[in-house]
């Protein structure tokens, strides 16, 4: 293809999507050096401001979220008239594409990437995101059993506008009813495009399906689904209720937030009792589409005109003569009082740094005496000094008239919060309700639940100014690593490949007839099986052959050499031949200092004295 390079940095390599908005290629970061993925807006809407809008929406609204199951965007900018958003490029599946190639999912499978999603959607929820289009196509499936959510194309933050006057946008099988009527969206109409989600994904079905989008959206507001069990009887009924909690027509009757679905998700998976009621009954294309809100209400309301009345005007000029007449009268006023009675002036004193006592007595000694007093916050000024006055120093002042003064209230700053157990979008509510700003970090933590925070920095009850940015740590979890496959291998290469992956080692040793001494004849856990970092591995080593040294037992007695042969862990034989040497071991098999197997039979001659001559009587 024809080389496209955007910002000029990322040079385009190839075309690796489409869709009904744009384009989607492959490309690499000159910058940085790494992959990306490159969202570029089709010609024929970039000139379209309500469109670019959307679209420039997307970057600033999705750029501000930080979390594993969100896709991550980079960048994105502007190349003469071609907008682009420069983001993570993502090596998975969509769960359409495994819905329709599998049929329906294992349910706890199903349960499980829904419980990720939701973790997802309470940190956008956290920022006032709404996501707008959740459905199968926009949850991708990684190589290592995580989800990511992507495409937040129309997507909106809570107190935008982004709305089209008589239409809907998002994808009608998968649109809440509120969204199928044009209303306000809200976090639990991500959580019912979500429910539709997951009964897609145990049924293999969608709920609510027709002809036309229009008539999809109608089922969406009018009609209840079947529940998943009547269509798979493997979905259990914890499940269906968790899923038929989420398709309630009502949004109040749904779940209050992602991290409320994601805990009774979590019990499910746990084999705990949900709180979603057993029996609920309720009420979600490929593509996103525009359509014609259902059932909304008429923006303007017919009637007949309202008249109203005219009023009389009045003659002015009674009014202009006697304001005239008024001024006139003040001006003469003016005039005799600076003729015959004129005040001394002063030259007002710099009060600004002085406590209210001490910029009293300075501002009395000049003939001036203490205005108005008001209170701020200064960063400059200790609490209780004089931060600002009116008149300011040098000016001139009637005699005894007042100088208003501003008095410090000491710096603005607040509390930090105690986060620390914490579930991350709560922290998130906190912080910014206490006027701070976030960052979030993450990291593997086995003794703290996914999602929660368990460190802080600043700590909590520091006071700290607004816009103060505190850093959260939130778990990941327990970290599952893949144990490498260490057969064969020696001791020493084993255990060291299996310490830099995270795990502990024991190591016991046994004989073997077909592994070489020092070499690893088994593992446990086998290979490739994922355990949680810090795990233990256990090792068999090889001692070798078991093989013992044939002791010599020649010239000693048979006794004596059964004890030796048998304490070398061999068996014994004998044979008996005669000889002069009586009780003496004549001969072996094998011979001394052999090496063989363990309980190897040792052959050994003993000489047999010859029986006396006998006497023979005539």
């Amino acid at each position: 293809m024809e080389e496209l390079m955007f910002g000029r940095r990322y040079r385009v390599t190839e075309k690796i999507g489409s869709g009904g908005m744009a384009e989607v290629y492959k490309a690499v970061d000159e910058v940085l050096g790494r992959t990306v993925a490159v969202k570029v807006l089709h010609p024929r809407y970039a000139s379209d401001p309500g469109f670019v809008a959307r679209f420039r929406q997307e970057a600033q609204a999705a750029a501000n979220l930080s979390h594993p199951g969100i896709v991550n965007i980079y960048d994105w900018g502007r190349d003469d008239e071609t907008y682009y958003i420069v983001m993570e490029l993502v090596r998975g599946t969509d769960l359409k594409e495994i819905i329709e190639q599998q049929g329906p999912l294992d349910p706890v499978k199903a349960a499980e990437y829904a419980a990720q999603v939701c973790a997802a959607l309470a940190v956008a929820h956290g920022y006032d995101i709404i996501h707008r289009d959740i459905k199968p196509h926009n949850i991708v499936l990684m190589p290592d059993g995580t989800v990511k959510v992507m495409d937040f194309g129309i997507a909106r933050a809570g107190n935008t506008t982004m709305t089209q006057t008589g239409s809907v946008l998002g994808t009608a099988h998968y649109v809440s009813p509120e969204q199928a009527q044009g209303r306000a969206l809200g976090p639990a109409s991500d959580l019912y495009s979500l429910g539709v989600t997951l009964y897609e994904m145990v049924t293999g079905q969608l709920p609510f399906d027709a002809d036309t989008p229009v008539a999809v959206a109608l089922k969406q507001v009018n009609e209840e689904p079947v529940p998943p069990r009547r269509i798979n009887p493997d979905v259990p009924q914890a499940l269906e209720a968790v899923i038929m909690r989420a398709l309630q027509k009502d949004p109040s009757a749904r779940y209050s937030s992602a991290e409320e679905m994601r805990t009774d998700l979590k019990r499910f998976l746990g084999g705990g009792a949900v709180a979603a009621p057993a029996a609920v009954v309720a009420g979600g294309m490929a593509e996103t589409s525009v359509m014609p809100a259902v059932g909304g209400e008429a923006s303007s309301h017919a009637g007949a005109p309202r008249v109203r009345p005219v009023p009389q005007r009045r003659n002015p000029w009674p009014w202009i003569i006697g304001i005239a007449l008024v001024l006139a009268a003040g001006l003469g006023v003016a005039w005799a009082m600076g003729a015959f009675d004129t005040v001394p002036t002063v030259v007002v004193p710099d009060v600004v740094g002085l406590t209210l006592e001490e910029a009293s007595e300075v501002l009395a000694s000049a003939e001036l005496t203490v205005g108005p007093i008001t209170e701020r916050t200064s960063d400059e000024y200790e609490a209780g000094l004089v931060i600002e006055q009116s008149p300011e120093e040098g000016d001139e002042a009637p005699e005894g008239s007042e100088v208003s003064l501003v008095i410090s209230l000491g710096p603005d700053v607040s509390e930090v919060p105690d986060l620390v157990g914490m579930t991350e979008s709560d922290a998130l509510r906190v912080v910014r309700q206490a006027g701070f700003e976030i960052d979030i970090q993450r990291e593997y933590n086995s003794d703290v639940p996914d999602g929660q925070v368990f460190r802080q920095a600043p700590e909590a009850g520091e006071m700290a100014p607004p816009e103060t940015v505190i850093t959260i740590v939130v778990s990941r979890g327990t970290q599952l690593v893949r144990v490498p496959d260490v057969v064969g291998k020696s001791r020493a290469d084993a255990t060291s490949e299996l310490q830099d992956a995270g795990f502990r080692v024991n190591a016991t040793e046994e004989f073997s007839d077909t592994v070489a001494k020092d070499r690893v004849i088994s593992q446990s856990p086998e290979g490739g099986v994922s355990l949680d970092a810090g795990s233990t591995v256990t090792i068999r080593v090889s001692k070798g052959r078991d093989e013992v040294t044939v002791p010599s037992v020649i010239e000693l007695s048979e006794s004596q050499a059964r004890r030796d042969i048998q304490a070398a862990g061999l068996r014994v034989q004998v044979n008996y031949q005669v000889s002069p040497d009586d009780d003496v071991v004549l001969t072996q098999d094998p011979l001394p200092g052999q090496k063989v197997k363990r309980d190897t039979v040792v052959t050994i001659w003993v000489g047999k004295a010859p029986p006396p001559e006998d006497l023979i009587e005539d």
